[in-house]
């Protein structure tokens, strides 16, 4: 802790995206789905642990895991259904899941992202897994008049 104290720290929020498919490659680049039970159990447990530490440090907001099948919506006109993309799961990009901290920093932020890619694969081993890292909008300013 510095001695000085000129401003309150800005705490920002920052999405970190978990794909499975859409990212470069991971260094230990096994697909989950040929994975063990026990290396399924051990990647989970990492995440949880991750979530659980960080909310100990009041950075971890919210994170959900995702399931792999979804479909692309877009409104088609007043009075008709929507429109989706069909069933083509494998063309798709797929999110295996998500987590928002709030942290001071960016550098906060890359470093807790470089964490969590570490998480646990095939063999026991750290994926190394690409993760995206998004930084939630500010607030625009407001316009009085």
């Amino acid at each position: 802790m510095g001695s000085h104290h000129t401003e309150e720290t800005i705490m920002a929020k920052y999405l970190l995206l978990k794909h499975y498919r859409g990212a470069p490659a991971a260094v230990n680049d096994v697909p989950m789905d040929q994975w063990s039970p026990e290396e399924i159990t051990a990647h989970v447990q990492y995440m949880r642990d991750f979530a659980a530490r960080l909310e100990e440090t009041g950075e971890f907001v919210d994170g959900q895991a995702l399931a792999a099948e979804g479909t692309w919506v877009r409104y088609d006109g007043e009075g008709r259904p929507p429109v989706t993309d069909g069933p083509f799961p494998e063309t798709k990009d797929l999110i295996a899941g998500w987590m928002v901290i709030d942290v001071d920093s960016y550098d906060r932020a890359l470093e807790l992202a470089g964490e969590l890619s570490a998480a646990p694969g095939a063999g026991g081993k750290p994926i190394h897994e690409w993760l995206e890292l998004r930084p939630f909008l500010a607030e625009p300013p407001t316009v009085t008049e």
